[in-house]
């Protein structure tokens, strides 16, 4: 079975992180995130993964070229925006019976065999994984009937038009009928496919259970992260303390709780919670950083304090500095 990962998008929330490097390629523990969205579907079941990408996609294609993966990997080039449909409309050649199908920063406890199952036993062009939210209207929401078929789907629903709390949770099972129903170009799935299919009876839905989480904002990211770690979900590495840390040397002396601390980064008796500190960077003495992203090679002085702020990769922060919230560099 092929598996198609929608990773086009520019990863606006967590720039700066993003301004140099994709999203589906920021490290989350020992791999990559565009990696960590296909880890659902077990190996014996994956043919190929297809890579709907566009921005900054010769990276991710550099990067399938360099690193070891249990599956083969075909990009597909998006050269404009195109939308959700657009960015699936786009690998009709390339796709063919049945599949897959994923948004490029989903991390869950899904395991694609149950809806699998489904989709074999009530068939139809689609089949979604469904998670239940207390407000869904920030998400594309079912109505789902006795047999697991969904009567109704809409998009970001108003508080009044709100009919049930299951959310679409974009994970799916497709036919390659589904490109019979997509328009050409430029589209939504959710908005302008899913409706009309869900009308005819053509979609079913399966509620699953654990954690589901969109790890394309910085508070969800530092969630994805220490999830992956509770769960133990990396080959590499070792955990302490409720941190995982890429090389057994890169333990420090420091306070470090829930984090991810990749190799070569070195901390001199600072606090560290609940943060991710990718390579190469170096944190003074006395320094607290809480909920924060600190990118590649960054340099942070003695006595710095950061609470919720996405530090740029190669920057440096002189000692004293103080930011909770935005952006290092800090943005106008």
């Amino acid at each position: 079975m092929q598996v198609v990962v929608l990773a086009g998008g520019v990863g606006s929330r967590l720039r700066p992180w993003t301004n140099k490097m994709p999203k589906p390629l920021l490290p989350m523990l020992d791999i990559s995130l565009l990696e960590r969205v296909v880890e659902g579907v077990p190996n014996h079941l994956i043919d190929e993964v297809v890579v709907a990408g566009g921005y900054k996609v010769e990276m991710i294609e550099e990067y399938f070229k360099q690193v070891d993966v249990d599956f083969d990997v075909r990009i597909v080039h998006e050269n404009k925006p195109l939308g959700t449909g657009g960015a699936l409309g786009n690998c009709n050649d390339v796709v063919s019976g049945r599949f897959a199908c994923f948004n490029g920063d989903i991390v869950s406890s899904l395991q694609i065999e149950p809806l699998l199952e489904l989709h074999k036993r009530n068939r139809g062009v689609g089949s979604l994984a469904l998670w239940e939210v207390e407000d869904p209207t920030r998400f594309g929401i079912v109505g789902l009937d006795e047999d697991s078929r969904i009567t109704q789907f809409k998009e970001k629903p108003k508080p009044e038009e709100v009919f049930s709390n299951l959310i679409n949770a974009g994970s799916y099972i497709f036919e390659d009928d589904i490109f019979d129903y997509m328009p050409k170009g430029k589209h939504s799935i959710e908005r302008e496919v899913f409706p009309g299919l869900a009308e005819d009876k053509l979609l079913n839905g399966q509620q699953f259970e654990g954690y589901f989480l969109d790890a394309g904002t910085p508070s969800a990211w530092s969630d994805a992260v220490h999830r992956c770690i509770e769960e133990n979900r990396f080959r590499r590495g070792i955990v302490n303390g409720g941190s995982w840390y890429g090389s057994p040397e890169n333990q420090f002396s420091s306070k470090v709780t829930e984090s991810m601390i990749e190799a070569d980064v070195e901390v001199s008796n600072s606090q560290i919670h609940r943060s991710t500190l990718l390579k190469g960077t170096v944190v003074g003495k006395d320094s607290v950083i809480e909920s924060s992203l600190i990118g590649e090679h960054v340099s942070i002085g003695s006595n710095v304090h950061l609470q919720d702020v996405v530090v740029d990769h190669g920057s440096v922060l002189p000692n004293k500095t103080t930011q909770v919230g935005g952006q290092w560099p800090r943005t106008e």
